[in-house]
């Protein structure tokens, strides 16, 4: 038998067929709003950057810039360690 016979019998299951879907690139913020910088303090803005189980989103949901991302993550651990967020919630 030879290499084709056996190959054309062995056909993969599955769905394919579908378009890619190609989503839209998320923008920095902080980078479109020129805020100035993040405030440890203004825990309404923290809160969009964590998960409502108290962790910290990472930049692909976020879709922080890495600079502004490290200084979120920096006062959201800061704001946690004053007591203004929670390290993570209670059930």
């Amino acid at each position: 038998m030879s290499r084709d016979q056996k190959d054309s019998g062995m056909r993969r299951s599955g769905g394919g067929g579908g378009k890619m879907r190609r989503s839209k690139k998320k923008v920095c913020t902080f980078c479109m709003d020129k805020s100035g910088s993040i405030d440890y303090k203004d825990v309404n803005k923290l809160r969009k950057f964590i998960t409502e189980r108290g962790k910290i989103l990472p930049r692909r949901i976020s879709g922080a810039c890495a600079k502004h991302q490290r200084e979120v993550t920096g006062a959201i651990k800061r704001s946690r360690n004053i007591a203004l967020l929670p390290f993570t919630t209670e059930q």
